[in-house]
């Protein structure tokens, strides 16, 4: 019970597959209650329809929209006074860009990538000190092609690299505030988000098998290490990219 008496946000979980999903169990198992939000209606519909979600808290919040971003936020301070920790994991880019040549990437699409899965962790940190005023805990979720390039995951491995760099400039505002930001960077597993990536089926037989442990990870796995980050256990952690994959660390990945 490491989260016991913690409450915290988780933003971006879409369904049970959800690597969100993973998080927020291991949260709720652990002892901390959990808010959300969800991009629309319809995502909000759909996690209070999930198992053990039904009374939870959820506000509807478009990451692309700053005022629809300053109304959750004004909320949870004005119904919480303070939380704990916040869990951002959102992420998008153009299904139809996720696969073939990274430069044919749309100018439109690189600039929407980047605003929802890179800037939206900035925008909400902007709010941190003052929902966290006694301290508190921020991971966010990357992966592996924002090192190394991987087939088809294009414009979102230059997202996530922003999204990593982001991370340790936030550190670096956050700390004086005792406040901690770490990404984990996790290995291939089916989301809804991994499913519009191309070959991405490739991309799971040619981890496991390259893995010590011969098999992919599982959202319990990631969802334990985001809530050890998450924790006073990890108190003197920030500024950092923490790999769970099973232990495969490979220098790209070509079919």
């Amino acid at each position: 019970m490491i989260m016991k008496d913690k409450i915290g946000l988780v933003m971006g979980m879409a369904n049970e597959y959800s690597i969100a999903y993973g998080i927020t169990k291991s949260l709720m198992s652990n002892g901390a209650k959990v808010m959300f939000t969800a991009q629309s209606d319809r995502f909000q519909q759909k996690i209070w329809n999930m198992e053990g979600f039904k009374s939870s808290k959820i506000y509807v919040c478009d990451v692309t929209d700053d005022c629809n971003i300053d109304e959750v936020f004004y909320s949870i301070k004005e119904e919480y006074d303070s939380i704990d920790f916040i869990v951002h994991s959102i992420a998008f880019s153009d299904k139809n860009e996720l696969q073939g040549k990274y430069y044919n990437t749309s100018r439109k699409n690189f600039l929407n990538a980047m605003d929802i899965s890179c800037f939206s962790l900035t925008k909400v940190c902007q709010y941190a000190n003052s929902i966290m005023p006694n301290g508190g805990s921020i991971v966010t979720l990357t992966y592996y092609g924002s090192e190394k390039t991987v087939p088809n995951y294009n414009v979102m491995g230059v997202a996530k690299a922003a999204l990593e760099s982001s991370v340790r400039y936030l550190a670096a505002d956050l700390g004086e505030f005792n406040i901690r930001i770490n990404a984990v960077s996790a290995g291939p597993i089916k989301t809804l988000a991994s499913s519009g990536v191309g070959e991405f089926s490739k991309v799971l037989e040619f981890e496991k098998n390259r893995s010590p442990l011969k098999r992919n990870i599982t959202r319990e796995e990631i969802g334990n290490a985001c809530t050890f980050l998450l924790s006073d256990l990890a108190s003197g952690i920030t500024g950092e990219i923490l790999h769970v994959d099973c232990g495969c660390n490979t220098v790209g990945i070509k079919f």
